[in-house]
């Protein structure tokens, strides 16, 4: 379901609505009461005059009546204020996300929600994504939203490890940024809830980012030939790992749970013109509610 074109449908219809109303049905519907409202006076002028209050009431009433809302625009024209507000907010600013999976534990875990941060790589236009006012380009270590290379319609998150022209190199489990070792410490055990499974739990330094991340001693960190979705000739792998050069308007992407995580090793880069924003704190976590707050 494409629910940014739904909304951007519902935007214009209901909008269409809320003019028309404006312009046309409010003053034909006050036009047609005040029309009423003299009708009724001159039917009952004597009473009006001494004052009574059932007439007047009535004729109150009477107005109240032909002016009010039909039913029909109170659900076109009366949610579009609420509908645009949305709109706007959703496409431009801020937009809610759940996470699906466990690819980036320890830091996401299963049924967060995040809010993502639509402006800080620069103002999109809804549905199509195109940018139109660029306002800053992604981080190494910023965890970001984007849309799958291999299918646009799916959205993902991973940590931003390669920009441009970076030389990126995963090696026993250890990264490599353009020749200089991401440094790991503070090995602990974390334990997946969902699989059950014990992952190596440790602190990467990812440029000026400082980060939890994992490993599962099961995997490899060789990636299986027939596991790459989508071959790049930037990459070469190894049996160790591999390793990537990183194009220009292009991103290099991984999981922080890192041996459990389909990413830019399975399917290559991803382009600027597919990125959805930064994610930048856990708003609910219907589980864990003390995970709300901002994260690394």
């Amino acid at each position: 379901m494409n629910f940014p074109l739904i909304l951007l449908l519902l935007t214009v219809i209901t909008g269409v609505f809320w003019v028309m109303e404006r312009r046309r049905f409010l003053p034909e519907r006050q036009a047609r009461a005040e029309e009423a409202a003299r009708r009724f006076e001159a039917d009952n002028r004597e009473a009006i005059n001494r004052g009574d209050k059932t007439v007047i009431d009535a004729r109150n009433d009477l107005y109240a009546r032909i002016i009010r809302q039909p039913w029909w625009l109170e659900y076109t024209a009366g949610l579009f204020p609420v509908i645009a507000i949305v709109f706007i907010v959703r496409s431009f600013l801020f937009e809610p996300f759940r996470i699906p999976s466990g690819s980036m534990l320890p830091t996401l875990h299963v049924g967060d929600f995040i809010l993502v941060n639509k402006y800080e790589y620069g103002l999109r236009l809804p549905v199509t994504n195109t940018k139109i006012l660029s306002l800053g380009e992604p981080k190494r270590g910023d965890v970001v939203v984007f849309k799958y290379p291999m299918d646009e319609s799916v959205d993902y998150i991973k940590r931003v490890i390669g920009v441009p022209g970076d030389t990126v190199e995963y090696r026993n489990k250890v990264l490599y940024i353009n020749g200089e070792e991401q440094k790991q410490s503070g090995h602990t055990d974390f334990v997946d809830t969902h699989s059950l499974v014990t992952l190596d739990q440790r602190e990467e330094q990812l440029g000026d980012v400082a980060h939890m991340m994992a490993t599962d001693a099961r995997r490899p960190s060789w990636v299986p030939p027939q596991a790459i979705l989508k071959p790049t000739p930037e990459c070469r792998y190894t049996d160790t790992g591999f390793i990537c050069k990183v194009p220009e308007g292009r991103y290099f992407m991984m999981g922080d749970n890192r041996d459990n995580s389909e990413d830019s090793r399975y399917w290559g880069f991803v382009d600027d013109d597919n990125l959805v924003g930064r994610a930048t704190l856990i708003w609910a976590n219907f589980g864990d509610m003390s995970r709300i707050g901002s994260f690394r």
